[in-house]
């Protein structure tokens, strides 16, 4: 039985545990039958001993009488299932019985004076009886487990009739009625699969389902524009190429969702991992470094066409039109010395064979070590021609010009001017797919590339229908409702935009070896040290509906953390006090962000109002750094950092008395949830509003000192030139702020399926 935690190979080879639940369901019982069987078979047993087995033993015997129970009330609602369900049951009644009466030894004097068979006598009925349990145990939670996958498809039978009945709608009116009942569907097809998403164990199915899951969630805005603009104005056809894209991309994530809960074969199945650069990399040097095991386990020629498949897929980089002439020579040389290297290793491999050496000679591990540098240094400069290029267009991208333009252009009605910046976000929307499909090369993980491969997808799809609903609006430029559907057209662009960003720091995470363990300060506070006013606290974890409830403000904060990350980056000084104690907020942050989607670190309520509190302290130490900070500085410019550092102080304090504060209830609790989360994000709106503006100000300071002498004879010009006026900075009068662009209206359009 592939992946169980019992591993044993007497299972039915036909059960396979894909999901955490079953996995988790089983890991108990195999502890308890594990110590019934390799108990220590001491010639004399203590009543202890005995005592002890009789307990689990008995404890085996009635959680199976509860689990079978469940199962054969699982069996009486799914008569397809019944058959197979009441045979498993009746297998792991019998086991359980025959587990009962093996330890059934509390009151047994030595097993020879009575000649009863126990646990201590018959080992080998013992271990059959385990075997029997574990295997029916597992069938009944596998078969469970179908009934969950019938669920799924069910609901995803039920929004594909609405959907069709939706897009054949000729009136507002019945639009809007089915458009209700669409909407409850969605919510809970969005709950089942996201329980599935996080259940399941492999992650390219995750990475899968989480790609079809973010394609439905942004499609029931899209749908619910295209559809009102193309009932405004049905004789449109570009309204109705808008609406028939929307309608056409969501029956595909549907149907990808349903081909990864039954594993379903489809005809696009081959297409999503195309072979990477990284995985031909890892495999080369995985050949490579196999000849110190066995010289000859392979060809020496099979080396040389592995390496000439690899190179051969460079030329995605290497072909492209955006790829700059240096760096293109720069593949290609790293290109030219691996095959150098690979051949003087194929020579050297060759020589060894001829005189029937036994193992790797001298220079063959030299051949070894050159090869696999060489190819190493190759995949360094792929990733950072594709990691520098993303970098470059998000920031270009991020000024939205041609979206602007498409938006003022269809305002007017200027057709001619929306044909021009239509052709301008095309050659954006290419440069955006091509950069996509570089970064799935170098990603360094299955499911990252598969991320990489729904950016893809998502631009290539997007960019056509914002150029749809800009032409719409040009020829109704009075139109709200076509507006509005631009408008929601050009938000799910940006929105790509922001996970493309985030996308580039996970990639850069793995590249490095950051992967899943940051940063020390990414682990829980230490027992003890933040817990005093927590003895009586109760901690819970959120359900579906209060972390579908959180997903909004949870993906602000992972918006938030990942600019102040950004940030962070462009100061020279890293080890700066300013810059440690950001990046520490952002992390946990970030954390706090994983918990709205029942991911991470954090697990339960009272772990996430921990976090808040380290996180407040950490804010308060950044608060202390920047009054240090701000001594430097000159009255104006000391005034407007002291203004948002008196915020971030009264934000910090207000977060730590929220999370010291208990609390009882379900209400209560998701209320104070509600509280951290909002003051957390605008602790990071603050936060990110500073850094910027003390960057900017540290190089100024920094340059002028190194012009202008000593620091200390700089600051006694400037004091002799401009008293400081402290209260009038602590004041903050004239201050212009520096405030972050409020989040809210990217996010007011969150759909219903903004889940896990």
């Amino acid at each position: 039985m592939a992946s169980s935690p019992c591993g044993n190979s007497n299972f039915d080879s036909g059960l396979e545990i894909k999901t955490r639940s079953v996995e988790q369901t089983l890991i108990p019982l195999v502890s308890q039958i594990t110590t019934l069987i390799n108990h220590k078979d001491k010639p004399k047993k203590s009543e202890r001993t005995l005592a002890a087995i009789h307990r689990v033993g008995q404890a085996v015997s009635v959680a199976v009488g509860r689990f079978v129970a469940v199962g054969e009330a699982i069996a009486a609602e799914n008569q397809e299932l019944k058959e197979e369900m009441g045979q498993a049951c009746f297998e792991a009644r019998r086991a359980g019985d025959a587990i009962a009466q093996l330890t059934d030894v509390g009151t047994v004097v030595p097993a020879q004076s009575d000649g009863r068979v126990t646990v201590f006598s018959d080992r080998t009925g013992m271990v059959k009886a385990a075997r029997l349990l574990l295997s029916s145990v597992t069938k009944v939670l596998v078969l469970a487990d179908r009934i969950v996958i019938k669920q799924i498809i069910t609901s995803r039978n039920k929004v594909l009739v609405t959907l069709d009945h939706l897009e054949r709608v000729s009136t507002f009116q019945e639009f809007v009625q089915i458009f209700s009942q669409f909407g409850n569907e969605m919510v809970e097809f969005a709950h089942l699969t996201g329980d599935r998403q996080n259940d399941l164990k492999d992650e390219k199915k995750k990475a899968r389902m989480a790609a079809a899951r973010a394609v439905l969630e942004k499609c029931t805005m899209m749908l619910l524009t295209a559809s009102k603009t193309c009932l405004r104005h049905p004789d449109c056809e570009s309204a109705r190429i808008n609406k028939d894209a929307v309608f056409h991309r969501m029956r595909c994530a549907l149907e990808q969702v349903i081909e990864i809960v039954t594993e379903a074969r489809s005809c696009g199945e081959n297409k999503i991992l195309p072979a990477s650069i990284y995985n031909g990399i890892k495999d080369f040097k995985s050949s490579v470094e196999a000849l110190r095991e066995n010289l000859y386990s392979l060809p020496p020629q099979s080396v040389g066409s592995q390496l000439e498949a690899l190179v051969e897929r460079t030329e995605d980089f290497t072909d492209s039109a955006y790829t700059s002439h240096e760096q293109r020579q720069a593949i290609l040389g790293l290109c030219q010395l691996a095959r150098q290297d690979t051949q003087q290793l194929v020579q050297a491999w060759m020589e060894a064979q001829s005189v029937h050496a036994k193992e790797a000679t001298e220079e063959i591990e030299v051949g070894i070590l050159k090869t696999c540098q060489s190819v190493s240094d190759l995949r360094r400069e792929l990733h950072k021609v594709a990691v520098g290029r993303a970098s470059d267009l998000l920031k270009v991208h991020g000024e939205q010009l041609p979206l602007r333009a498409l938006k003022a252009s269809g305002a007017e009605g200027n057709l001619e001017a929306v044909a021009e910046y239509a052709r301008t976000l095309t050659e954006q929307k290419e440069q955006l797919v091509e950069t996509c499909r570089l970064l799935c090369h170098v990603s360094g993980t299955e499911p990252l590339e598969i991320t990489c491969i729904h950016a893809e997808e998502t631009f290539h799809v997007i960019g056509p229908q914002i150029i749809s609903a800009a032409q719409t609006l040009a020829l109704h430029p009075s139109s709200k409702i076509a507006k509005e559907n631009l408008e929601v057209f050009c938000e799910a662009w940006d929105s790509q935009l922001c996970d493309m960003a985030l996308l580039l720091r996970e990639i850069n995470d793995v590249f490095e070896g950051r992967r899943g363990d940051k940063r020390p300060y990414l682990s829980l506070p230490r027992p003890g040290k933040h817990s005093a006013n927590l003895k009586t606290a109760k901690a819970v974890k959120l359900d579906a509906e209060e972390q579908t409830s959180m997903a909004k403000l949870g993906l602000e904060i992972r918006l938030l953390s990942s600019d102040v990350d950004a940030e962070v980056e462009k100061w020279e000084e890293q080890e700066h006090d300013i810059v440690r104690q950001s990046q520490s907020m952002a992390s946990m942050a970030y954390n706090m962000y994983l918990f709205t989607r029942g991911e991470g670190l954090l697990k339960t309520t009272l772990d996430l109002f921990h976090q808040a509190e380290v996180l407040s302290e950490e804010g308060l130490q950044l608060c202390s750094s920047l009054r240090i900070f701000s001594t430097q500085l000159v009255d104006e410019e000391k005034s407007v950092v002291m203004v948002e550092v008196e915020k971030l102080a009264a934000l910090c304090q207000q977060l730590q008395m929220g999370a010291k504060t208990p609390v009882q209830g379900k209400t209560a609790t998701f209320q104070k949830v509600d509280s951290s989360i909002q003051t957390t994000r605008g602790i990071l709106s603050v936060v990110l509003s500073l850094l910027p503006l003390c960057n900017k100000l540290n190089r100024k300071y920094k340059s002028e000192r190194s012009s202008l002498g000593s620091p200390q004879g700089w600051r006694e010009r400037q004091d002799a030139s401009t008293p400081v006026k402290e209260d009038a900075a602590l004041n903050g009068k004239n201050s212009n702020g520096f405030g972050v662009k409020s989040l809210e209206q990217h996010m007011a359009t969150l759909n219903l399926l903004e889940s896990k």
